[in-house]
């Protein structure tokens, strides 16, 4: 049987001294970008930041049959990486640089005995 979601992880960077910025632009994250990331099958989505590195590392879960791929063409999607550009290490589109992390451990309800 098929997983109806998967989980996927990666790190990304946030210049130094600009937690506060992240977070405040994050808190007022446009609606339309969050229907944006839903409509294309995003189910939780949560950004962790390591204080003495700046690395955030990032944990989403999305549907199986998601459509993430067709983001990086939307110009909303777009428009936000342009916004964060200046507070962390993009690609030369203004994608945020994204190292995907191998999961190494789960310990869930699925995998009790």
């Amino acid at each position: 049987m098929t997983p109806l979601t998967e989980t996927v992880a990666f790190r990304m960077r946030l210049h130094e001294g600009q937690a506060e910025e992240y977070r405040r632009r994050h808190d007022a994250i446009w609606p339309e970008l969050v229907a944006l990331l839903r409509e294309a099958g995003v189910v939780d989505y949560r950004i962790f930041l390591d204080e003495e590195t700046h690395a955030l590392f990032a944990v989403l879960t999305r549907r199986a049959d998601h459509d993430l791929d067709a983001l990086p063409g939307h110009p909303v999607m777009q428009r936000w990486w342009a916004m964060m550009a200046d507070i962390m290490d993009t690609e030369a589109d203004a994608s945020p640089v994204q190292v995907p992390l191998r999961q190494v451990f789960e310990l869930s309800h699925t995998s009790e005995t």
